[in-house]
């Protein structure tokens, strides 16, 4: 429920900080993976992170509790909406409130390249810098930039651990 509108802050903060039931590396592989599944990621981690604890059920009571509250929720803030949608200062407060989830946004991104600086994993910060200039900056398609990105960044990882093993 505090997690509305925009949850990935508040799965990463209960799950990785608050009830350490994965580590930061854990979090970010698994959420990486979501990334390639079809669906939101959120929803995706969610059902991956609740079958690795409790199989299918787990799946299911994460799935479930992720979703069934922000869905009354969502139906009722419509039908207000629909009614008072056209009255300016709640205007305004749905404008703070949008600049206060990419706030939050941001904050996860740096909580989650922590990682990466703290092995000061140079190549792994350079593809990131990448790819956000080429989607953010560039205006590349994301496929496109994907398609590029993830041969690069296996081949690297692969290259940088055989070194590191010989």
């Amino acid at each position: 429920m505090s997690g509305f509108g925009g949850v990935l802050a508040f799965a990463r903060r209960g799950i990785v900080d608050q009830h350490r039931w994965m580590t930061a590396e854990e979090f970010n592989e698994t959420f990486a993976l979501c990334h390639f599944l079809p669906g939101p990621n959120i929803v995706n981690l969610s059902v991956v992170f609740g079958s690795r604890f409790r199989g299918v059920p787990g799946s299911i009571a994460a799935f479930a509790g992720l979703l069934g509250p922000p869905v009354v929720i969502v139906t009722v803030l419509a039908a207000l909406y629909a009614r008072f949608g056209e009255i300016d200062a709640l205007r305004r407060i749905l404008s703070g409130v949008s600049c206060a989830a990419v706030g939050l946004l941001i904050s996860v991104v740096f909580r989650m390249m922590m990682p990466l600086i703290r092995k000061r994993d140079v190549v792994g910060v350079v593809v990131l810098a990448a790819v956000f200039t080429a989607i953010g900056v560039l205006r590349l398609p994301l496929p496109a930039v994907l398609l590029v990105a993830i041969p690069l960044s296996i081949a690297t990882t692969f290259a940088m651990r055989r070194r590191v093993a010989a």
